[in-house]
């Protein structure tokens, strides 16, 4: 992927960038960074020995504020597995963003700001139990589901697990290599891979084996197709979605969810579909 740069593994101190120190947050290090495009990177930080999350949570992560002013903190959902003993990130890259603008721009070494406590509903304790689970996402709304379909626990869960991931352009597909590679190849999750998983990535502006929005796919039963499915909607009954991106398409497919009979979970009354409220507003 065109811009891809790996940072090595091990921190190194930042030479010119004072400690940042916090009382009320977990401050950890920066390990590595990979810039997939101009668009999108990933980082993954130390992980507090006291910091447990589900799969699929999120979690405030940020920066102090410059000249001494009040932190910057967004939530972003945690990328890494519950069992990894690192914390792994997805972000997109805004110019002009208080957060990412400068988030874009850390290198291994430098220092992070997270709060203690993860939360969130993409989680499996927020949906009943089913057969199929589809995880449906565009742009940096994959994040959860590199959590989620690298947990084994869903694989016990479920049958089937769908990851159809939308962007733009091909180049903007970051993880595809993961997910048609390197996990059908690894020697403890492999198995689960090639049998369990399918994954479904699909671009709008370029020509690519998959063209269209999650909700084209849906509507005109692509996405049952490629999954290898006899059925051209949802079922209610067997299958269980998470929705997590752009705004459009979360209400737009919760809308297709809803009118096909399936009910929005949480964590407290757990349901067919959930969605991450924090994101959408």
């Amino acid at each position: 992927m065109s811009t891809d740069v790996l940072a090595r593994t091990e921190p190194a101190p930042t030479r010119g960038k004072p400690a940042v120190t916090s009382a009320t947050h977990h401050v950890e290090t920066v390990l590595w960074v990979r810039h997939w495009t101009d668009q999108y990177f990933s980082f993954a930080i130390t992980r507090p020995a006291s910091f447990r999350f589900r799969s699929g949570e999120f979690v405030m992560i940020g920066l102090p504020g410059e000249d001494g002013g009040k932190p910057v903190l967004r939530a972003y959902s945690i990328a890494s597995p519950s069992y990894a003993d690192t914390l792994e990130f997805f972000s997109i890259k805004v110019a002009d963003g208080p957060l990412t603008s400068r988030l874009q721009k850390i290198e291994p070494g430098d220092q992070i700001l997270m709060a203690k406590k993860p939360v969130g509903t993409l989680v499996l304790d927020a949906l009943q139990p089913g057969r199929r689970l589809f995880l449906l996402g565009t742009g940096t709304g994959l994040a959860p589901w590199l959590s989620v379909a690298r947990d084994p626990d869903v694989y016990d869960a479920f049958e089937q697990v769908v990851v159809a991931h939308c962007v733009r352009e091909v180049r903007d597909l970051a993880y595809r290599d993961l997910f048609q590679e390197e996990l059908p190849a690894d020697e403890v999750f492999g198995e689960l891979a090639v049998n369990q998983l399918t994954y479904l990535p699909t671009v709008t502006r370029q020509p690519f084996e998959r063209e269209g929005r999650i909700t084209d796919l849906i509507t005109s039963g692509r996405l049952f197709q490629d999954a290898g499915l006899n059925q051209s909607v949802f079922d209610p009954e067997s299958d269980r979605v998470m929705l997590c991106g752009s705004m459009h398409m979360i209400k737009d497919v919760a809308a297709i969810l809803e009118a096909q009979g399936m009910a929005e979970g949480s964590n407290s009354e757990p349901g067919d579909f959930v969605l991450e409220r924090a994101f959408v507003g």
